[in-house]
Order: C-alpha cells, then structure tokens, then sequence
C-alpha cells in the first residue's frame, strides 16, 4: 500500500505529503509498531482524544496536553530510533500540518487572557472538539501499525 493509499483510506487527504513519499510504499516494520502502540496509549489517555466536559476541565491545562504531544512523539521516536521511520513521517505531519496551529493559535490566545473570558472558552473547546476527531482517526491508523484492538470507541462520550 502507498503512502497516498493509507491516508485515503482513512479520510485523511486533507494532510499534505509530498508526490515522492505519496508514491512510496507504506512498510511499518517492528519498531514502528513499538513506537504506534506508544503514541497509541499516550493518545487514548489524555484529552487529545477524549471529550471535554463543559463542566469540568481546564482549557489551560487541555491545551497544555495537547502541546505536550511534540514532546512526548520525539521521545518516543528517539527511543525507538531508525528502525521506525514509517511512525516517523505520519507523526511529523500530524504534528505538523493538525497539532501545531492548534497549538500555535491558542498559545498565542492564552497568553493575551483569552482562557479568562468564557466566550473564548466555548470558541476553544470547539476547536478542540474538531482537533479530537482528527486525533481519533489518527489514533485508529496507530492502532492498526501497531497491529492491536481499537479502543478508541471503548467509552462512551
């Protein structure tokens, strides 16, 4: 399966690649797997992926975790090393092309005291409710690399 192929068949061709990797074929090996299954667990735990009640939660602390997927997605691809390239180019564009303006735009926000004006609290948890979705589907494509059972759909919202 090409690279193209992969991000098609999970909806997601809104994420850029360019034509060489498009066309290049699509070979999780086992470190790449080791390295799914890690970002896997990190995702289905943390409010990437799970809702944000309107009565409870923090948006500083949402968006906080969130950015904290640059962090954590180096580590794990440092642990797991050359051997898991595959994981590496859909993590970089993920983070890339999802994560980043999110992350860019309310860091930004948060610092002018958008969090303390509860408008803006509503305009950022829409946000995050539209970055979640594409986070989910992102967390179903780890699941399949890493060759485990979705969870993604264990709780109900």
């Amino acid at each position: 399966m090409k690279w193209s192929d992969w991000f098609e068949k999970w909806g997601m061709t809104s994420l850029v690649i360019t034509p060489p990797f498009a066309k290049m074929e699509f070979q999780p090996k086992d470190p790449d797997r080791t390295a799914a299954w890690e970002m896997y667990i990190e995702l289905l735990t943390r409010v990437t992926t799970q809702p944000l009640n309107q009565s409870r939660g923090d948006e500083t602390t949402a968006l906080t975790s969130v950015y904290s997927l640059f962090g954590t997605t180096r580590e794990i691809i440092r642990r797991n090393g050359r051997g898991c390239q595959e994981f590496t180019k859909i993590a970089i564009v993920v983070l890339n092309q999802l994560v980043r303006p999110f992350t860019a735009h309310w860091h930004k926000k948060s610092l002018e005291g958008a969090f303390e004006d509860s408008e803006q609290c509503q305009v950022f948890r829409k946000d995050l409710d539209r970055l979640q979705a594409k986070l989910r589907i992102y967390t179903r494509m780890l699941a399949q690399m890493a060759g485990v059972e979705d969870l993604t759909e264990l709780e109900e919202p």
